[in-house]
């Protein structure tokens, strides 16, 4: 047996390097946005949601999602492991390093892969199923070509129920209790009965609050913002979630369509005829410039390379497409139109 100073020892290295590793980064509890005493259906619908919210997928070439996503898988395969997650509790990364060294279960850790499958791969599990929550609540909202061209935030103030404590008692938790009765020798009836808790009483008050909505660059209509658990709530249940739903707001200059956007310029005949030169400023105030040597025609449209919206989630970007306005004269003189015919003949 070891000697009883060098057991001290050790426990107290896994004490040290569990405070480090709290102070030098997340924890798991942190990366999986639950308490540190969430029970096991808290952590795994935390992980569900922040799996799909970041899952490759989703975020192609987006490197900080993909990091983020094999952190949560990490943080997962932990938590969910009770014996894990017991020695992470007392002695941190170090512990479990120490465990894994020792023989303990899962040195190699899951494949990120099967834990994502175990989820989403048939479908909802019989747990998801049976979560009681509340309504979604989606909001429409108009973010600006310049918000959605170079990023932004908006503050949006939302009022909604909030569940808060009663006089009085109410039945709650209620669920189907199975038992048999017997009803002769050898025989069993088996009987169906509702059984319920008693519970402190609660009722709805309105509150508001302001949410700041992040609008990230080149977001496309239709994307959502997910604020979860900010929706409706469901009394003995979990609240939905709040989704601010993203439009395009008119604009002055510019239309979108998808990543490119499009816009209309007029020039008089002259400088359809001889060129001219122009530039358009763009939505973070950068010119474009549009001259031409040559003869423009009416409704002509140029096209130019990577003056578009970004793409999201990456660095590339769409096109401008740039329509030509001819704007011919209301009226010549016999004197000028002689000169007309006179040069163009």
């Amino acid at each position: 047996m070891a000697p009883r100073w060098r057991t001290d020892l050790l426990f107290l290295l896994c004490i040290l390097s569990y405070i480090l590793s709290s102070v030098a980064g997340k924890s798991y509890y942190d990366i999986l946005q639950v308490q540190k005493g969430a029970s096991d259906e808290q952590i795994k619908r935390a992980y569900r949601k922040l799996a799909l919210k970041y899952h490759p997928d989703k975020n192609q070439g987006n490197e900080e999602a993909n990091k983020r996503f094999a952190e949560i898988n990490n943080a997962y395969e932990v938590l969910s492991d009770s014996e894990k997650r017991n020695i992470y509790d007392k002695y941190g990364e170090e512990g479990l390093k120490q465990f894994a060294a020792n023989g303990g279960r899962g040195g190699g850790g899951m494949n990120f892969q099967d834990i994502f499958s175990s989820f989403f791969g048939g479908g909802p599990s019989e747990d998801e199923d049976k979560i009681v929550k509340g309504d979604d609540v989606i909001v429409e909202l108009e973010a600006t070509l310049e918000d959605l061209y170079m990023g932004g935030s908006l503050k949006v103030w939302r009022e909604k129920n909030v569940i808060k404590p009663a006089p009085g008692k109410r039945r709650c938790n209620c669920r189907n209790e199975v038992y048999h009765r017997q009803i002769g020798p050898g025989m069993f009836q088996q009987m169906t009965e509702q059984v319920c808790d008693e519970c402190p009483n609660v009722k709805y008050e309105r509150e508001g609050s302001f949410f700041t909505v992040d609008i990230e660059k080149g977001m496309q209509d239709g994307q959502e913002v997910v604020f979860y658990d900010e929706g409706e709530p469901k009394i003995d249940g979990e609240p939905g979630d709040l989704k601010f739903r993203i439009r395009t707001a008119p604009h002055d200059l510019f239309t979108r369509d998808g990543n490119d956007l499009h816009t209309n310029v007029t020039i008089t005949l002259v400088q359809a005829l001889v060129g001219f030169e122009k530039t358009v400023i763009h939505l973070d105030d950068h010119p474009v410039d549009i001259s031409s040597k040559g003869i423009t025609k009416p409704k002509e449209v140029r096209k130019f390379k990577g003056e578009g919206m970004p793409v999201h989630f990456s660095n590339k970007k769409g096109d401008l497409f740039v329509v030509f306005e001819v704007l011919f004269p209301t009226s010549l003189t016999e004197d000028q139109k002689k000169k007309i015919k006179e040069i163009l003949a």
